[in-house]
Order: structure tokens, then C-alpha cells, then sequence
């Protein structure tokens, strides 16, 4: 959860004793625990409350397809481009070169006139 291993939990748990001190790290320990669970119960009574105000549909519902870190926007933009059957999957073309090098070649094949600075 959050991307923090062993280690980096060590090295957070050696700091706040140096920032502390022996003495009052018990107490701020004690606090934390007591936070995790107060928001645990928090969580947990979100949960009951949710349960009882949806009545028998709670269980029936799948999470896991509400859970927002599943939306990828270039997924949901492609399948509404080939919802309606006119869209293939050749209309989404991958940029492989940068505007520049687009611009440029298009200089260099004479499809755009020059910029001219000194006219201006």
C-alpha cells in the first residue's frame, strides 16, 4: 500500500525516533495505532451504513468495476470511437514523430511556405 517496503518503513520508524526521542515515542505510537483504527472503524461503519441504506443490492454489486483506478481514458475513448461500427482501429494512429519534425518534413516536401521573419 502507498509503495512502502520494509526498508522504507525502517528508515521512516529510525527517523521519528531521532526526531522524537526514546521518551515520547511510545505515546506517538500509541496515537497511531489508535488513528488506524478509528479510521478502520470509520471505513467499516461506511461500509454497514451503505449495506443497510442499499438493503439486499449491496451484495450484488461488483466493486471491482467501480474501483477508478481501473479507468484508462485512451480505453474509454476507443471504445466509444468503435461503438457505433463507422470507427476501425486504424482511425487512432500512434504520434511516432514530434510536431517539429512533422513540420519540418512538410517544409522540406514544400507543402507549407516558408516563415518569413524579415516581412513582418
Amino acid at each position: 500500500m502507498f509503495g512502502l517496503t520494509f526498508e522504507k518503513l525502517l528508515i521512516i520508524g529510525v527517523i521519528a525516533a531521532f526526531l522524537l526521542g526514546p521518551e515520547r515515542l511510545p505515546g506517538y505510537a500509541a496515537k497511531l495505532g489508535q488513528f488506524t483504527r478509528s479510521l478502520r472503524d470509520f471505513a467499516n461503519g461506511a461500509k454497514d451504513r451503505m449495506r443497510e441504506e442499499m438493503g439486499p443490492d449491496f451484495d450484488d454489486v461488483d466493486w471491482k468495476k467501480l474501483d477508478p483506478r481501473q479507468y484508462d481514458p485512451r480505453r474509454i475513448i476507443r471504445e466509444a470511437l468503435l461503438d457505433d461500427g463507422t470507427a476501425t482501429t486504424t482511425a487512432i494512429k500512434p504520434v511516432t514523430e514530434s510536431a517539429y519534425a512533422q513540420h519540418q518534413r512538410k517544409l522540406q516536401a514544400g507543402a507549407l511556405p516558408p516563415f518569413d521573419t524579415e516581412s513582418t
